[in-house]
């Protein structure tokens, strides 16, 4: 006896290893999450330990077969951030790092079907409220929180302006 009690127990299966996956298969996971530009696809893979040649000829396939777009990240992006508040120069330049060309950019955000001031209008309703508007100092903050999510002078002071109508 071990001092186990498991004396009749049949020995522990061996796991099957998994076999490796292939650079398309890791590059199909990342994108089964969420969309990705070239760029990003690339950067990731080689995190990945994929050599840089095999992520290149991965996301290239991708992009052929058309798992990968540019445009439909692009768009995605700009769908994304302006839901969660962020300003069109935010959203051009995020764009930016992602390896668009000024074309692709700007095809991005003209699918933009909302308005930037209204989106900066709610943002600010929502962290201030309409009465804190009335006090310069919450008016000078709302203003410093707009301009860090990228909108420009004219939308922030839109957005700031206070109006008592408006809380009607």
């Amino acid at each position: 006896m071990d001092g186990n009690g498991d004396e009749g127990a049949p020995p522990p299966r061996a796991r099957r290893k998994r076999a490796e996956p292939t650079p398309v298969q890791r590059a199909i996971g990342l994108l089964s999450r969420r969309e990705h530009s070239r760029r990003e696809l690339t950067r990731k893979l080689k995190v990945r330990g994929v050599e840089d040649d095999a992520a290149k000829a991965a996301v290239g396939r991708l992009a052929h077969d058309g798992w990968q777009d540019d445009a439909r990240f692009a768009e995605s992006l700009v769908r994304s951030r302006s839901a969660s508040g962020y300003g069109p120069l935010h959203i051009r330049a995020e764009l930016g790092t992602h390896g668009l060309d000024r074309d692709a950019v700007a095809a991005a955000m003209d699918t933009f079907d909302g308005d930037w001031a209204a989106n900066a209008r709610d943002l600010v309703r929502r962290r201030y409220g309409t009465e804190a508007l009335a006090d310069i100092a919450a008016r000078r903050k709302a203003a410093d929180l707009l301009a860090r999510r990228g909108f420009d002078v004219d939308t922030i002071r839109s957005a700031t302006r206070y109006d008592p109508d408006d809380a009607e």
